[in-house]
């Protein structure tokens, strides 16, 4: 009884472990990344809940404020969407946006249309960049912040000299406007700023960071007086908080436009993705040395190579191929035998007269088996082969 040794097979595809050992550091990195947003936003959402919402008693809601501006008579009225906010709006009211990024290209547009020239006060907490743009003419912000700190006013706007130092900073702002009020500088750029309105009696003032709102912060310096002066100049006060619900959003077409779902800021973190996603590359990629010599873990011997060929030229049914390289191995050797360079052994003009010379045969027969065109078949391969080792043989016989 006879057995057969089954060896392994090769393949190129790498296998579930093999896979698993390079991805495993990339999946590592990506839960522990997704794990460290998932609990930074539950602690965001925990400690902001209710975030500058009048109705909220928590550290970063503005319930305290509702309450003092109740106490002088002024009326707080909460809205949630853009229309509401708009038909509330008067020459008698101060309309608080609390985050103007949060509103679409379409509802910004709106929201100063319907506001300028109104007679009313408009204020806008830290806008960014776009936003301001669109919602106060001929103001800029600037794209680097200011950290939140009791700063003076520095302005001539009574409002600011009457509360004093109070707690601004974040964004900064600069404006081309003659008649605007910058207060409360931070490196020469304004964090508070008052601009009257073209026409009517209105101004729109630009807050740089909400925390003189925040119920934490209202003792704080002069931030309740500040807030109360700046919200309580109209007897009614709409307080607009954003939501991405608005069915306002939506443009005139019925449709959001693609950039309008997009929140501020998506370009520079397409950016900062970008920059990971390089140096994730960096890291991962393969590091390439010098060549190092391995020794086989067997050795093989040269007849199995040569039957190994030998087998895939016949699965490959490459019968020229097989006879080009008999016959190039052959003229190879009989070239020094006959005193031929190895150089010129694949020369007709060169090989053929040495060897009918030293054998005293017939050139024409020589050529056509040294140099002829590939056999057609098996049969006729096997015997070139016998032909080149007898050609061979002879050659060398004394």
């Amino acid at each position: 009884m006879t057995t057969e040794a089954t060896l392994p097979t090769t393949s190129s595809a790498l296998g579930v472990r093999q896979v698993w050992t390079r991805a495993r550091g990339v999946t590592l990195a990506v839960v522990l990344l997704l794990t460290a947003a998932v609990v930074i936003a539950v602690i965001r959402s925990d400690s902001k809940h209710g975030a500058l919402d009048p109705r909220s008693v928590d550290p970063y809601g503005s319930r305290a404020v509702a309450e003092l501006l109740a106490a002088d008579g002024v009326s707080t009225r909460t809205v949630g969407t853009l229309d509401q906010a708009l038909t509330a709006a008067g020459p008698d009211t101060t309309v608080l946006v609390t985050v103007p990024d949060l509103l679409t290209r379409s509802q910004q547009t709106r929201l100063r249309k319907a506001l300028d020239g109104s007679g009313g006060r408009t204020v806008l907490l830290a806008p960014g960049s776009a936003s301001v743009e669109r919602l106060v003419p001929d103001v800029t912000a600037d794209p680097a912040t200011s950290d939140v700190s009791a700063r003076d006013p520095r302005c001539d706007l009574p409002a600011a000299r009457r509360a004093g130092p109070a707690d601004t900073g974040g964004l900064r702002y600069t404006t081309t406007h003659l008649g605007a009020d910058a207060c409360y500088p931070s490196q020469r750029l304004a964090t508070l700023l008052r601009v009257p309105d073209s026409t009517g009696d209105g101004d729109t003032v630009v807050l740089g960071a909400p925390d003189i709102l925040f119920n934490e912060r209202l003792d704080k310096q002069g931030n309740a007086s500040l807030a109360l002066q700046l919200l309580g100049s109209r007897p009614h006060l709409v307080w607009y908080l954003p939501s991405l619900s608005d069915s306002s959003a939506t443009g005139a077409g019925g449709e959001q436009d693609f950039m309008d779902l997009l929140p501020s800021g998506w370009l520079w973190g397409t950016l900062q993705l970008f920059i990971a996603a390089a140096l994730a590359a960096l890291w991962r990629a393969r590091r390439f040395g010098p060549l190092v010599p391995e020794r086989l873990p067997v050795a093989i011997r040269a007849s199995e190579t040569v039957e190994g060929r030998a087998r895939l030229y016949r699965k490959a049914n490459a019968r020229d191929r097989a006879a080009t390289a008999l016959l190039s191995a052959t003229r190879t050797r009989l070239a020094p035998l006959v005193g031929v360079p190895v150089s010129q052994a694949h020369t007709p003009e060169a090989l053929l007269p040495a060897l009918s010379a030293h054998l005293h045969g017939d050139g024409q027969a020589l050529r056509t088996l040294l140099f002829g065109p590939p056999p057609g078949d098996d049969k006729a391969l096997v015997s070139l082969t016998d032909q080149l080792d007898a050609l061979e043989r002879e050659v060398r016989r004394p």
